[in-house]
């Protein structure tokens, strides 16, 4: 009954005249079901009051694609509304396409009359890589600005540099001649809040003290967030890539990519990262990116006006997004192309790699890190890999693929017990108690301490001779046959078995508390989580290697590679090796994942192991279903999501699909010149649907075309206003030639300019999988279904979604616009 609901509820359309209509009678999503929670109740009444039935919209027109009139026979200006999509819409791929190629070809007919038209000519060929220019050029600035008061504001909880505030840590002892090697990080200009508040450096006091203000910073820096975020800009919290692939799947999200969204993610995301929340920036700055990418589209009418089009430069600007969050430039494009484009066109490859590109250079430009790389954990390995190592990579895969699994299925499950309950009413409370009850365990691991990223730094780091660190904390063997760069493998000391348990501590509270802090009101990346528990679980299985290496070289899977004296094993590279198989388990990415590693590493020695390692987790985590993270939450909040990569195989017909089904009232049409004014306002007053398809006779059932509600409301609304004698007794005509009227009849209403007259149409016997193929590679928002040529029924993108659900044995109810 609710979905009947669902799709009884009605909106004003668009109006235009196209070749092939893909305007669906029920495409819009319910407001509140949409908003994803992004606020609390009362937000969410509000968003649904604006997108109720009876909402005025303001509209501008987009001219008419198939039409010898323009646009209505009634005016001769062009109707202000038409063409353009409110808020909670899917575009119509098609309209927009022929829309392009008709404006292309207007401007390449007159380049040649004058001088000023050549020059719009070029102007309007150039606009393309100038948009993903400028968004290159802000994704890069802006990602630096975030690194550097992300590190600044992760410091500041530890202490502060009495000789230039805004130094971090690192950048305070940098000029200081007080350093040791060994205690690199202490120095006078540093001090910790132990020392300024109470003037001890070390003692029970000073680490309470210590431990005080770490958990005061946290709090502080999370509620800033959280609160900004719910007053500002509710659309900035998350990670944003399941909205984006939403929209570049054609859906419309009002405000999702807007100035305000951007202004407030840029700033809450480095006090989210700053407060030592289980999140990562990576996931957010793919937004950040796209917004971006769509507020200079607004620059350049090419993509202004042409939602297709617009689709383009997001599609480049979440490749500019990748390729800043971890300095991987052809890892950006391939993440734009396998994880978040639904339309990627070879042009849209080059400028994505030209956006990336320039994205990368800007970065590298700044050095947010002083290491003249573009990520903080950018590692090299100099020792090989050998082929018995790939059983422990494939075992890394392997647990890869189980965490993506879990994590998918407990963080779904909390996340839809927070919508379902009260707790989701009270997001600040949700975000305070999260990050208290993080500050509170974290303190006392020096590994769940560090920032993230440098928590994966260090799993990353191979163990060289200046390497201070407990990980490093090894018997050094006086009898070595070779002292080179390499370090041979040595007998693990007390320093390392420590690190091993405060690993494994760590492992486990990264696990709980990443599943309870993704999708909290803050902005929240789930890349670097997702890697720094892989690197964690690597860097162990690495070290057991290892030590197995070292004390049984005689074994014969050692005996013949890994000789006494020898560096055989890298834990830096099983460190790696899980991080990928995690990140992997967790989205399902493959091919861009691999790159976005090795582009991190910068060797391509190890794309067998991390090929291996990624494949074996997305087998692993497909065997406990097949949806990615992301999809996961697309599904969660009833987005309208027609997935590329799902199969469906089932021998079902549009008949079995279509509606109005045997148990529905007929379906609601209009005929081609025997209704009048009145009539077609009482049948738009009396139900809610979107569209109404256009008949011969009622009879005959004969399908001539099909025409918006809100096109019809906006040229009767016109036509009263503009022309005289139109009342409502006018009979409406949308055939070519107006019928033979009694002389005392009032003035005819002709509305053929508004009728599409070819929309798709399918016969009821057509294989629901051909159907399914139509719309996802069309990108349809709806298709008639005829018998002979007679109209029987309707399917729309919901349609199918819903028997999607069905074939797989869930309730559609219980995931559709929920």
């Amino acid at each position: 009954m609710e979905s009947e609901q669902l799709f009884h509820r009605g909106y004003y359309r668009n109006s235009y005249n196209s070749i092939t209509s893909a305007s669906s009678d029920e495409e819009l999503l319910d407001g509140a079901g949409v908003i994803m929670d992004f606020q609390t109740s009362e937000d969410d009444n509000l968003l649904d009051g604006d997108a109720s039935i009876g909402t005025h919209y303001t509209m501008t027109n987009g001219g008419s694609i198939n039409s010898s009139t323009h646009l209505l026979d009634l005016l001769d200006e062009p109707i202000p509304g038409v063409g353009t999509y409110d808020d909670f819409h899917t575009i119509d791929w098609v309209r927009e396409k022929c829309k392009d190629r008709e404006r292309h070809r207007r401007i390449n007919s007159k380049k040649k009359e004058s001088a000023w038209e050549m020059t719009k000519s070029l102007y309007d060929a150039w606009s393309g890589w100038l948009v993903v220019t400028l968004t290159g050029l802000a994704s890069g600035a802006l990602a630096g600005l975030i690194d550097i008061a992300a590190d600044w504001m992760t410091d500041l909880k530890e202490g502060i540099c009495l000789s230039a505030f805004w130094f971090n840590h690192e950048q305070c002892c940098w000029g200081s001649n007080e350093t040791t090697f060994e205690e690199r990080d202490k120095c006078p200009q540093w001090k910790t809040w132990a020392e300024l508040i109470i003037g001890q450096a070390e003692g029970p006091g000073s680490y309470i003290m210590n431990y005080i203000m770490y958990i005061f910073w946290a709090l502080s820096f999370a509620f800033l967030a959280v609160s900004l975020v719910k007053v500002f800009a509710p659309y900035a919290c998350g990670s944003g890539i399941p909205e984006i692939k939403t929209i570049l799947s054609g859906f419309i999200i009002r405000g999702y990519l807007g100035k305000w969204t951007l202004m407030i993610k840029t700033i809450t995301l480095v006090l989210a990262v700053a407060s030592g929340l289980s999140l990562g920036k990576e996931g957010p700055l793919v937004h950040v990116a796209c917004c971006c990418g769509n507020i200079f589209s607004y620059l350049f009418p090419k993509y202004s006006t042409n939602e297709a089009k617009k689709r383009e430069v997001l599609s480049a600007a979440s490749a500019a997004g990748v390729s800043v969050a971890f300095g991987a430039p052809i890892g950006g494009v391939l993440f734009s192309l396998e994880e978040v484009s639904y339309y990627f066109p070879l042009k849209t490859l080059w400028r994505s790699f030209f956006a990336a590109l320039v994205a990368a250079f800007v970065l590298r430009s700044i050095n947010p890190f002083g290491n003249s790389r573009l990520v903080l954990f950018y590692v090299e390995y100099h020792t090989p890999w050998y082929l018995f190592e790939l059983l422990p990579f494939i075992l890394l895969g392997v647990f890869g693929g189980l965490w993506g699994a879990f994590f998918i299925r407990a963080n779904i499950a909390w996340c839809r017990r927070r919508k379902s309950t009260k707790f989701g009413k009270y997001p600040v409370l949700e975000v305070i108690i999260v990050a208290a009850i993080t500050a509170v365990i974290a303190f006392p691991n020096p590994y769940t301490r560090l920032n993230t990223s440098e928590l994966i730094k260090e799993l990353f780091t191979d163990c060289g001779p200046l390497e201070s660190s407990s990980l490093c904390d090894y018997r050094n063997d006086m009898n070595a046959s070779k002292i080179v760069d390499d370090i041979p493998d040595r007998p693990a000391g007390t320093g390392v078995y420590s690190a091993i348990w405060q690993l494994c501590l760590a492992l486990i509270f990264k696990i709980i508390m990443t599943v309870f802090t993704f999708g909290i009101k803050v902005p929240s990346g789930l890349f670097i989580p997702s890697m720094a528990i892989g690197a964690i679980a690597g860097r162990i299985v690495g070290i057991a290697v290892e030590q197995l290496a070292y004390y049984h070289h005689d074994w014969f899977i050692f005996k013949e590679w890994c000789e006494v004296g020898a560096d055989c094993i890298t834990p830096g590279l099983y460190a790696m090796v899980g991080a990928a198989a995690c990140l992997g388990g967790v989205t399902r990415m493959t091919v861009s994942l691999v790159v976005i590693v090795f582009e991190l590493t910068g060797g391509l020695e190890y794309i067998v192991p991390l090929m291996a390692a990624v494949m074996t987790s997305k087998w692993v985590g497909d065997a406990f279903g097949r949806e990615g993270i992301y999809e996961a939450h697309i599904r969660l909040n009833g987005y309208p999501f027609l997935d590329a990569k799902e199969e469906f195989t089932h021998t079902t017909l549009a008949a079995d699909v279509m509606r109005p089904r045997r148990s529905d009232p007929p379906l609601a049409v209009l005929t081609q010149d025997n209704m009048t004014v009145e009539d077609i306002e009482n049948l738009i007053n009396e139900t809610s649907y979107n569209g109404f398809p256009v008949i011969m006779s009622k009879e005959s059932q004969r399908l001539v075309g099909f025409a918006l509600r809100r096109d019809l409301t906006i040229a009767i609304e016109s036509a009263r206003k503009k022309q005289e004698g139109i009342v409502g007794s006018s009979r409406v005509c949308f055939a070519q030639h107006t019928p033979s009227l009694p002389a005392e009849s009032p003035r005819p209403l002709k509305l053929r300019s508004i009728l599409d007259m070819s929309p798709f149409t399918v016969t009821d016997h057509t294989p629901m999988e051909i159907v399914v193929d139509i719309f996802r590679k069309l990108g349809l928002r709806q298709c008639l279904v005829t018998h002979n040529g007679r109209l029987l029924g309707i399917i729309t993108k919901k349609d199918i979604l819903r028997h999607m659900a069905q074939t797989a044995n869930q309730d559609p109810a219980s995931i559709m616009f929920n």
